[in-house]
């Protein structure tokens, strides 16, 4: 997800150059958040840490531009560690030590200045879906701290958990998450 959203800035920008580049995520910088309604009393809000990932950039034909990004499974942090026991357990992912959330772009559709949809595969408790992420471009250019060029992304989807497995206590827990993507990405040399 975090990937689709450079692709798209990326592919939008003036200020990078015309072959190819291969940029790397700086985890540090970019979380994933994630939200969902809980039994129509409140939203519950979650997050994914520890992704790695990379765009391939070409300015002159943005549509062939890629973007892959993978995170553990086991990353995701709610603030009550009863609730990630509870989805890290059979309710929902099982997930064992080494499980990954994967995301792999398909295609990117330029829409605006600085905007775009990402389609790419997201492969999460061993189920791959395609999804679409809105994406907008923040910023690009050379980070003053080091002086390195850098790219600034936010990006949006919406998922149904049902489609990947984890629709426990559906509908009460809503199936539909929000998630807003929030990232950063370092030229590689």
């Amino acid at each position: 997800m975090r990937t689709l959203l450079l692709a798209a800035a990326l592919s939008t920008t003036a200020s990078f150059a015309a072959a190819a580049e291969r940029y790397t995520l700086d985890s540090s910088h970019s979380q994933i958040l994630f939200s969902y309604n809980h039994l129509g009393f409140s939203t519950t809000w979650g997050m994914f840490s520890g992704f790695e990932g990379e765009i391939m950039f070409d300015q002159e034909n943005p549509d062939s531009s890629t973007v892959t990004v993978s995170m553990p499974t086991k990353s995701m942090f709610t603030g009550w560690e009863q609730r990630d026991g509870h989805f890290m357990s059979g309710d929902f992912f099982a997930a064992e030590d080494g499980d990954l959330i994967t995301f792999t772009s398909t295609g990117i559709e330029v829409t605006g200045d600085g905007t775009a949809n990402i389609t790419g595969d997201l492969t999460m408790n061993d189920v791959t879906k395609s999804v679409v992420l809105d994406a907008t471009l923040n910023q690009a250019g050379t980070n003053p701290l080091s002086n390195k060029e850098w790219a600034g992304f936010n990006a949006t989807t919406t998922l149904l958990r049902s489609d990947f497995g984890l629709g426990a206590f559906a509908p009460a827990v809503s199936d539909e998450v929000q998630v807003q993507i929030s990232i950063e990405a370092e030229k590689a040399e």
